[in-house]
């Protein structure tokens, strides 16, 4: 006697394709995701008024570079890493040699680029030397004699009769600064790692409904054509 065992529909194949659809669905699932977070990141930066140039420092990768896995992971991450934790901890900024910070004042005006302006770079734009203010309540203050002009920066006066010249404030001396916490980068993260088996099992589930559907219209197709 022979027996012949035939197995209906094919099980290795079966398997196959599930996995094939789990890989689509990881991989998909972990780059929406990254992108997502990256999203929530760079709205979290400008609406606390940080800027649109630092919440373009956001940035995401999804990993394999190319090609599907069941171990796909996504990275968001920042270029300007410093900047961003500074504003995601309230760090306290101290002076790295242990004397000054010096925050400048609107008669400072910006420095080059547009980032903020340093007493030695100012001496040399404006062309006048900062004095040092001691002052027992308050902050201290690096100020210069020179003039106002229409936009309210210090600049050299070429009055020879010394009209309009004032002893303008330039910077602010402080010893320390505590920025306040701006952001919450750990709260959209956590939310981003939680919609992660969501995102897996609806991309995964429906990938399985659309190919079951597919094969049953050929399957119905098939048994039309053939009656």
């Amino acid at each position: 006697m022979k027996l012949k065992l035939d197995v209906d529909p094919d099980i290795v194949a079966m398997m196959a394709a599930e996995v094939a659809a789990g890989e689509r669905a990881v991989t998909a699932a972990m780059r929406e995701a990254g992108t997502g977070l990256k999203t929530a990141w760079r709205a979290q930066i400008t609406g606390a008024g940080l800027g649109r140039r630092l919440a373009n420092s956001i940035r995401n990768q999804t990993f394999p570079r190319s090609g599907e896995s069941l171990d796909a992971a996504a990275l968001v991450w920042s270029k300007a890493p410093v900047i961003i934790g500074a504003h995601d901890t309230g760090a306290l900024i101290r002076s790295k040699d242990g004397f000054w910070l010096a925050i400048p004042l609107p008669a400072a005006g910006r420095g080059l680029r547009g980032g903020r302006i340093t007493p030695g770079e100012w001496e040399r734009r404006r062309g006048l030397r900062l004095r040092f203010v001691y002052r027992r309540t308050g902050p201290s203050l690096l100020v210069a004699e020179g003039r106002l002009n229409t936009k309210g920066q210090a600049v050299v006066s070429r009055s020879k009769t010394g009209r309009g010249k004032v002893t303008a404030p330039i910077f602010l001396l402080v010893p320390q600064v505590k920025l306040p916490k701006r952001l919450n980068l750990a709260r959209d993260a956590d939310r981003a790692f939680d919609s992660v088996p969501r995102l897996i099992v609806a991309k995964w589930v429906g990938a399985s409904y659309n190919e079951n559907f597919l094969g049953e219209q050929a399957d119905l197709g098939g048994a039309t054509a053939a009656t």
